[in-house]
């Protein structure tokens, strides 16, 4: 069976189930940072209706179904909902600035964040061929460094570098003294 034509009781159950295997990926990576209230809210949005049932309908289970609506249809209502909702995507940080759309830095609790969410999202979807480097490369192999504040580009790959030479307990470990101490990259 092709997996654009899983049944939609398969597609619910699957696409809830990795929904909370991320969120609770995400909690995990927060709390070791000292993110707690980020860890327990993370993602909420992905149980409201515009987000939840669209991602039914477009689940693939390797990726996010947002990719699959946006190659259909042009555009995803729930990804736009989805990053319009949570200040962890580099995308919520965009504003019009003298009449031009300009990228804002983002904060250092969201950076920390955004890590864990890319470092979760790499072991839910690539399951055993997960490695330390896997959230680098993603980043590394797309254009949205091209489109975020320089900044917050540049500390995101270099906590991104951490994880991939160091691991992720030592680098988490940083991030919450950073956290603690108010670390203002």
């Amino acid at each position: 069976m092709k997996k654009e034509e899983y049944s939609y009781p398969y597609r619910f159950i699957h696409h809830l189930h990795t929904v909370d295997r991320h969120r609770y990926e995400v909690m995990k990576n927060c709390f070791a940072c000292g993110l707690y209230e980020q860890g327990l809210t993370h993602d909420l949005s992905k149980y409201s209706p515009s987000e939840f049932w669209v991602s039914v309908k477009y689940f693939m289970g390797w990726c996010s179904p947002y990719m699959k609506e946006k190659q259909i249809k042009g555009y995803s209502l729930g990804w736009l909902h989805h990053k319009g909702h949570n200040r962890h995507h580099w995308e919520f940080w965009y504003d019009m600035i003298d009449g031009r759309w300009v990228p804002i830095k983002m904060p250092y609790r969201y950076v920390v964040e955004m890590v864990c969410d890319r470092v979760a999202a790499s072991k839910v979807y690539q399951k055993d061929k997960y490695t330390e480097e896997s959230a680098l490369n993603y980043f590394l192999s797309r254009k949205d460094k091209e489109y975020m504040h320089p900044d917050t580009a540049r500390e995101l790959e270099k906590i991104l570098r951490h994880i991939a030479v160091h691991g992720e307990a030592e680098t988490f470990a940083i991030l919450k003294r950073n956290l603690k101490n108010n670390y203002i990259y």
